[in-house]
C-alpha cells in the first residue's frame, strides 16, 4: 500500500511515515474485543471477560493482539494454531494461556470460541462439535454457507458477524482519510463503538427473530438506503 501511496494519495491503511495507522491488527483485535464485552453482556448480562473462559483459533496479528486483550482482562484463555511459531509467541509471553491442538480447539466447553484464522471455520463438520455459548472473532466469511448462521441461532449459540466484530482496520482507515489526518484516539474512539454496534444487532434479532448474521445484513442494508436517499433529495435540492 506505500508503494501504491507513492503514486496517489486515495490510498488507505498506509504506513505511519505516509502519515497513516500502520499495522492495523491491533486496533481490529479491539473491535473483536468490544464485540466480545456485547455477546457477554447479552448471554450472562456482564460484559467483563475476567473469569470466562475463551478458545482463540489462530494467533497471528488479530489473534496475538486479541489473547493479550483478553489475558489483560482476566480472561482464562486457551489458544491453537497451525503455525507452532505463533503459539510459541504468544505462550513466551503470556505462560498462563493453555494450547490444544488446532483440530480440538472448536470442540472446548468455553465461554466464546473466538475464530481469528482462515474463514469458512463453521460448516457441516465443525458446527455439531461446538459447545461454547458466543463465536465472536476476528476470521473473515466464519460461515460456510448461510444456513449455518440459522443453526447458530436454533442451538442457542450467539453469533458476532465477523463484518461487525472486525471493522476496526476499515474504521482506522477511513479515520485517515478525514479533514486534518490520522488521529490514532479518534480512531480508536471510532472502533470502540463497535461494542454499541454489535449490541443493536443483538437487540434487533431479538425483536425480529431472525438470525444475528440476518439481522446484522439488514441493517446495514437499511443504512445505506437511507443514505442513498439523503444523496438523492441532495442532488434534487440542488
Amino acid at each position: 500500500m506505500d508503494i501504491i501511496r507513492a503514486e496517489t494519495r486515495h490510498v488507505v491503511t498506509v504506513s505511519e511515515a505516509w502519515g497513516g495507522p500502520g499495522d492495523t491488527s491491533s486496533v481490529t483485535a479491539h473491535g473483536v474485543f468490544q464485540g466480545i464485552r456485547a455477546c457477554l453482556e447479552e448471554v450472562y448480562g456482564n460484559p467483563q471477560p475476567e473469569g470466562r473462559t475463551i478458545a482463540v483459533q489462530g494467533v497471528g496479528g488479530v489473534g496475538r493482539a486479541l489473547v493479550h486483550a483478553l489475558v489483560e482482562a482476566g480472561a482464562n484463555v486457551t489458544v491453537a494454531d497451525v503455525n507452532q511459531q505463533h503459539v510459541e509467541a504468544v505462550t513466551t509471553l503470556y505462560p498462563q494461556v493453555q494450547v490444544v491442538s488446532p483440530e480440538d480447539i472448536h470442540r472446548l466447553a468455553v465461554d466464546v470460541y473466538s475464530p481469528c484464522a482462515l474463514g469458512a471455520g463453521l460448516n457441516d463438520q465443525t458446527l455439531p462439535a461446538l459447545r461454547c455459548k458466543i463465536i465472536c472473532g476476528g476470521a473473515n466469511n466464519q460461515l460456510a454457507e448461510e444456513h449455518h448462521g440459522e443453526m447458530l441461532a436454533e442451538r442457542g449459540i450467539v453469533y458476532a458477524p465477523d463484518f461487525i466484530v472486525n471493522a476496526g482496520g476499515i474504521i482506522v482507515g477511513a479515520e485517515s482519510l478525514s479533514r486534518g489526518g490520522f488521529h490514532p484516539q479518534r480512531a480508536l474512539k471510532q472502533v470502540e463503538r463497535i461494542y454499541q454496534t454489535m449490541r443493536n444487532v443483538l437487540s434487533y434479532a431479538q425483536e425480529q427473530r431472525i438470525p444475528t448474521h440476518q439481522a446484522a445484513a439488514s441493517l446495514a442494508e437499511q443504512r445505506l438506503a437511507m443514505i442513498q436517499q439523503v444523496q438523492h433529495l441532495s442532488v434534487n435540492n440542488n
